[in-house]
């Protein structure tokens, strides 16, 4: 694995608000603490979610920017992007790949943090075809897109991006984790990042100790025993 003291820049490419939080938020607050760079690529603006419809698509996507950004506050991270592509119809398209190897290219980052591609037949919410597209994309930009200098040979002659190598991917969400991060002490902040998604929780009773309580599972099963917190992921050497 990359040394912890050999990550200085980090890209977390999401679907949607909210999963950056769901799935690594305790880990990035961690990150934040030890003075990394951190930066949030979301692929859509979410506007197909949120439980109750008083809004239009327009009206919920810039509630949800707005709540995406005051949880990445939460947590230390101040540089979000959002790439605008319509939620629930999000596909591996070559356009896509384009999007994110440009920020790869932009950022530079050491890891990237994404979803894992593949169904998770344990446990279903994790699925959603956004979130598989979206690792997908993220993982083909990676490899070969945004090291390879023939791939859009557009983003260097119009943009002046150079290729760059990430040397490790993150993947949330999956069924086969292999690297679990100790978010013990950053598990409030990760609280308060997921309750900036007013429209997303505010609705769900006892929201809180269900958190808890599924990243207290987790740190059981990576044997950090109770009274811990932890968040999975399926690491993926890149170099």
């Amino acid at each position: 694995m990359l040394p912890e003291s050999e990550i200085n820049r980090v890209l977390v490419v999401t679907a949607h608000p909210d999963d950056a939080d769901f799935g690594a938020a305790g880990s990035v607050a961690l990150f934040a603490d030890r003075g990394v760079e951190v930066t949030y690529l979301l692929v859509t603006d979410g506007d197909a979610g949120g439980n109750e419809r008083t809004l239009d698509n327009s009206g919920m996507a810039e509630l949800r920017r707005t709540e995406q950004l005051a949880a990445a506050k939460a947590v230390g991270v101040t540089d979000v992007r959002f790439l605008g592509y319509s939620d629930g119809q999000v596909v591996p398209s070559l356009e896509l790949r384009r999007a994110i190897a440009r920020v790869i290219r932009q950022v530079r980052p050491d890891l990237v943090i994404t979803h894992h591609p593949d169904r998770n037949y344990q446990f279903i919410a994790p699925s959603h075809p956004d979130h598989r597209a979206v690792g997908g994309a993220t993982l083909d930009a990676v490899y070969p897109d945004a090291r390879n200098p023939y791939a859009f040979p557009e983003l260097i002659k119009e943009e002046g991006l150079e290729a760059w190598t990430v040397r490790e991917v993150w993947l949330n969400g999956g069924s086969t984790p292999n690297h679990w991060v100790d978010i013990t002490e950053s598990m409030d902040r990760k609280l308060a990042a997921l309750q900036s998604h007013v429209s997303q929780v505010a609705h769900v009773e006892g929201f809180t100790d269900f958190v808890r309580s599924r990243f207290a599972a987790w740190a059981e099963q990576a044997g950090l025993g109770e009274g811990r917190y932890a968040e999975g992921f399926q690491v993926v050497p890149t170099a």
